[in-house]
């Protein structure tokens, strides 16, 4: 595996959460994998559990890790070719990104989107350039559209709490005081739309994802409609993709927060979000403490999905 950054990378999904199981059964068996090898994480934006559990794995795998945090602990980049470079950027990544990538054999990228420009955003300007020019194996630790850690991760933590051999998994929108990027969203229906679930996507008008991600989902503008059976919810936030709207809120309704009178009309289900989460805005204190809240065992699977990401892309080189 070369480059990670949608659910299409991983090849067969069946034989990925299989892997992914074996790993989190014995995490330190594959230490060989990465010795003298290094991992570097280069985030453009602020992370806890992504930082935390790719780094872990990376050591989990005998690597050695370096962080970079572009803008703090680096200099500021220039993206765009073209510019005069006369103000606060300092640097090109076209000249930082090769850089890096000798310094290293995996490189992990987080960059958001900056809602300035949706073609920009949508054509993944920061990842690609690290696949394009850093000559190393690159995977996405969050990008502007996507962000396929989390993604797996879910899949993986849904495998474990599944109680019938097809659930049905609904991602509902829930209001957020800021405007968020459509990548978490994203990534679960790209890998939801290929597991063997059922999916239904929720939202109030307006709040269409693009296709290329919703595929064949059923959606559904009724929310307490498409939570009635649900086994599992997953709440989470994003801003407006459609034009001309694009990065905008356009609605902070509270009746789409998820509330034990919400979560009652679901086959029992277990609650889940990418966290951070911002409690009674997305979901009520009551619902995340419950018995059936998995928020933290599914941010403990992030250490295994990036540790199955980076295994295989060690047994490439």
């Amino acid at each position: 595996m070369r480059t990670y950054t949608n659910v299409k990378d991983l090849g067969d999904l069946n034989a990925a959460i299989k892997e992914a199981l074996e790993v989190k059964k014995n995490r330190f068996g594959y230490k060989h994998l990465g010795e003298n090898k290094t991992l570097l994480m280069v985030f453009f934006n602020s992370s806890l559990r992504t930082r935390l559990s790719t780094q872990k794995a990376g050591m989990n795998l005998g690597m050695n890790t370096m962080v970079l945090d572009i803008n703090q602990g680096a200099w500021k980049l220039e993206t765009e070719r073209g510019v005069i470079m006369d103000g606060d950027k300092s640097e090109h990544i076209l000249e930082a990104i090769p850089v890096m990538g000798s310094y290293c054999d995996i490189i992990g990228v987080r960059a958001f989107a900056q809602f300035e420009n949706k073609e920009d955003d949508y054509q993944e300007k920061i990842l690609n350039q690290f696949i394009k020019y850093s000559g190393r194996p690159v995977f996405s630790m969050e990008a502007a559209t996507g962000h396929p850690l989390q993604a797996f991760a879910d899949l993986i933590t849904i495998e474990e709490y599944k109680k019938t051999a097809r659930p049905k998994v609904v991602l509902t929108w829930a209001p957020h005081p800021k405007a968020l990027p459509q990548a978490v969203p994203n990534s679960f229906a790209d890998f939801m739309n290929e597991a063997d679930v059922d999916f239904v996507i929720t939202h109030p008008k307006g709040y269409e994802l693009d296709s290329k991600f919703v595929r064949g989902a059923k959606i559904e503008y009724n929310q307490d409609k498409a939570l009635e059976g649900a086994d599992f919810v997953y709440a989470k936030n994003w801003a407006a993709y459609t034009d001309p709207n694009y990065g905008k809120i356009l609605s902070k309704d509270m009746s789409w927060t998820v509330t034990t009178e919400k979560m009652s009309l679901t086959n029992n289900a277990c609650f889940m979000h990418c966290l951070p989460v911002r409690r009674n805005m997305i979901v009520s204190d009551d619902v995340i403490e419950s018995p059936q809240s998995i928020v933290i065992q599914e941010a403990a699977n992030r250490e295994i999905s990036a540790q199955t990401v980076i295994k295989r892309m060690l047994e490439s080189l």
